[in-house]
């Protein structure tokens, strides 16, 4: 005996549902990305605030190094944070499709009102979709921040030469890999 479903409900649920994930979503992306912002910035108004202090030295340097190492380490967690959040999604996308397949193979008739089935939900890892390029954003920070600990580390251990920036620039396109290879190994469902 097939269950009497009424297809009115489904659909106001469904709308509910996806209504209140994109809106979780897109608050928990932002909390985290502001978070990580708001900290970067604050560290870099401290560096601005003691770089015209008399009592600079190697030793503002050395805790500079540390500060940048910090900041860095927070951004490869705010970087998984962000793909776990996008996977997150996706699986609970994944299990409202087939709630979905179910109601459509019952009534038919409700099946143009889906436009994320199985087959047309987005990718997890989606180019340009907010979660990659917000994790782009907070991957390009990080590596900024793991090259300006280089920088502090070797501006208190000596000067900076011309292959310090080459160093620099290195480290940068390093460390930018190195996050956004974290960004993807993070950015998997059912983890």
């Amino acid at each position: 005996m097939t269950p009497r479903l009424n297809p009115d409900e489904i659909l106001k649920a469904e709308y509910d549902y996806i209504a209140k994930t994109v809106f979780q979503a897109n608050e928990d992306r932002s909390r985290v990305t502001s978070f990580y912002f708001v900290t970067v910035g604050s560290f870099v108004a401290a560096i601005l605030g003691t770089l015209f202090s008399p009592n600079g030295g190697k030793s503002i340097s050395f805790a500079f190094s540390g500060l940048f190492v910090v900041l860095t380490i927070l951004g490869a967690l705010t970087v998984a944070q962000l793909a776990r959040l996008r996977a997150a999604w996706h699986e609970s996308a994944q299990a409202m499709n087939q709630v979905k397949e179910f109601y459509i193979q019952q009534y038919k008739n409700i099946e143009p009102a889906f436009k994320w089935r199985s087959e047309t939900l987005p990718a997890t890892d989606k180019p340009f979709s907010i979660a990659n390029l917000m994790a782009t954003e907070v991957s390009i920070l990080s590596a900024i921040t793991a090259s300006a600990s280089v920088y502090f580390l070797l501006s208190a251990l000596g000067r900076i030469t011309a292959l310090s920036w080459l160093i620099l620039a290195i480290i940068l396109v390093i460390a930018y890999q190195a996050q956004w290879a974290w960004y993807k190994s993070r950015l998997v469902d059912d983890q």
